[in-house]
């Protein structure tokens, strides 16, 4: 399923759709998670370029910062391990090898607490590149946790897709990243199997 309204190749918009998108700062971890697409083999972040342009589109790394394949494997390890978790808040079973690589990553991802002139105390990157980076989304996760919106980002139930999206329903209910996708296959795909169950 194809997420994006473009058609270039590999450009995917780590975008959900707009009901299904988080609120700000959560937003932007949700758009690391949707810089894959794993059911269409598109992914935003390939090569050490690619993470770069990715991470300064978003003033998260300069765009003369030396990135290396190792930097890449540690951003992906993250992503992947949180598009890992972020199953599990949509009831999903636990990938506990991702899991495993995003605690290892989260490991070189240093975070100090800050004390700014104004507004409240936080948690911040100690370091700067890819760690940085990764440590900045790792801390807007630790704050989500806090509030409780953590628990609302989930990867969609279907487990081809796993398109993270914001589940904005009261009782937490919301199980697909779209309705018209993967809700209406899913419900298409039981129809069936009931009908063949009746015809049996």
């Amino acid at each position: 399923m194809n997420h994006t309204t473009t058609s270039t190749p590999k450009s995917v918009i780590s975008e959900a759709e707009p009901d299904k998108r988080a609120p700000e700062p959560l937003r932007l971890v949700q758009q690391f998670v949707n810089s894959a697409e794993p059911d269409e083999d598109l992914d935003e972040m390939t090569t050490p370029a690619e993470l770069r342009a990715w991470l300064s589109g978003r003033g998260m790394a300069d765009e003369t910062s030396e990135i290396s394949e190792a930097d890449l494997q540690r951003a992906l390890d993250v992503r992947e391990g949180l598009r890992a978790v972020l199953f599990t808040h949509n009831g999903g079973e636990r990938d506990t090898e991702a899991v495993a690589r995003l605690e290892r990553a989260a490991g070189t991802a240093a975070l100090r607490a800050s004390f700014p002139a104004e507004g409240d105390p936080g948690l911040v990157p100690a370091r700067d590149g890819v760690n940085g980076a990764l440590a900045a989304l790792l801390a807007i996760v630790a704050a989500a946790s806090a509030d409780g919106g953590w628990r609302r980002l989930k990867a969609c139930a279907d487990p081809t897709c796993r398109w993270a999206f914001y589940d904005h329903s009261r009782n937490r209910s919301g199980r697909w990243c779209s309705m018209a996708t993967c809700g209406n296959q899913h419900k298409a795909r039981n129809f069936r199997e009931r009908s063949k169950s009746a015809g049996s």
